[in-house]
């Protein structure tokens, strides 16, 4: 029997405080005088009188008072909310908060990316291999810019992983105008960033060419990120090689000549962060398998023990006995044990 009530707590004991009040106002309130004068006349007092009577023969006093203090009691009871602890539930907790910065200019549409045997821009094997990287990242908050000509922030830091997934693959090139602003994608992140712990403030930054727009440089957004504490992993992202057909033949080019490596080298050595080179989607996924061991996974898990709700049983029970009365009342009406009174007067 102890065990059937081991653990249980009251959420609000402080109800119990009115189970006294009943009491009180019985002992404190005048009595309502009675009134013989009037009376109400009822032709049907015949069916009416066992439900009033118990069937000719009351219930004693002291049994109706002691079902209506166990009946408030059990109301008491359940309006205090008594809770059981369930059992500890861990919730991993990575503590880092990750934004990503995704270039949507208009080279990110050269198709010098591989994906499952199948050549692909920039953008699309970016949105397979990043949207891995997503899946993984069970725990963190992550947060979703998109940059061109100007910078804007598409996702806030959420949990929902799915929904960014989503609006990662909704992108398209050119959504955001056809030139790079890395500087304002920077500024816009360290916005955004700096409100949170300083172990948190983690943006990662792919591009594929040099800041070309926006209001702010690289070097002076860098800068402010290293005040806030913002640390800025970055990723050139293009082959260095590969083949254009022409009418005149067959000829190597450079896709990624426009990638202005330096200047993402210092950014990141400048935050405290890396500088990736993918050249490939084989690169692009051992340096997302990378940054994973940079930025570690869920490490120190919360633990949580969920709150069971118990107030359903007293009152469950308290309206189990109401309906037990009630149908006791009316078997004795249907079975009484005394004559029904005849048709009268109630008073």
């Amino acid at each position: 029997m102890s065990g059937l009530f081991e653990g249980i707590e009251l959420a609000w004991p402080w109800v119990l405080w009115a189970w006294p009040l009943p009491l009180l106002l019985h002992l404190l309130l005048p009595r309502a005088r009675s009134q013989r004068g009037g009376a109400l006349r009822v032709p049907f007092y015949g069916r009416l009188g066992p439900l009033l009577s118990a069937g000719g023969r009351s219930p004693p006093s002291w049994l109706r008072w002691l079902l209506m203090l166990l009946l408030w009691s059990l109301l008491m009871l359940a309006a205090a909310r008594p809770i059981t602890l369930g059992e500890p539930v861990a919730l991993p907790q990575s503590g880092r908060d990750l934004m990503l910065a995704v270039d949507l200019s208009k080279s990110m549409e050269i198709e010098d990316m591989v994906i499952g045997g199948q050549a692909v821009n920039r953008l699309d094997a970016l949105k397979v291999l990043l949207g891995d990287f997503i899946a993984r990242r069970d725990g963190d908050r992550l947060g979703l810019i998109l940059f061109g000509r100007n910078a804007y922030l598409q996702s806030p830091f959420t949990f929902d992983h799915q929904t960014l997934r989503q609006l990662l693959l909704e992108t398209v090139i050119g959504l955001v105008g056809p030139e790079t602003a890395i500087g304002d994608a920077i500024g816009l992140a360290v916005k955004h960033l700096r409100e949170q712990p300083a172990e948190q403030r983690v943006l990662i930054l792919v591009t594929d060419g040099a800041n070309t727009a926006g209001n702010i440089e690289p070097g002076r957004a860098a800068e402010l990120a290293q005040q806030a504490g913002v640390r800025i992993h970055t990723i050139g992202i293009g082959a260095d090689r590969m083949v254009q057909r022409s009418l005149f033949g067959d000829r190597i080019v450079n896709p990624s000549a426009d990638l202005d490596e330096d200047s993402l080298r210092r950014i990141a050595e400048l935050t405290g962060g890396r500088y990736f080179r993918a050249r490939d989607s084989a690169e692009l996924a051992r340096i997302y398998a990378e940054i994973d061991e940079i930025e570690p996974l869920p490490q120190d898990d919360q633990v949580l023990r969920p709150v069971i709700e118990r107030y359903p049983w007293p009152l469950g029970l308290a309206v189990l006995l109401t309906v037990l009365a009630a149908l006791a009342g009316a078997l004795r009406q249907r079975w009484p044990n005394a004559p029904s009174p005849t048709p009268g007067t109630i008073r």
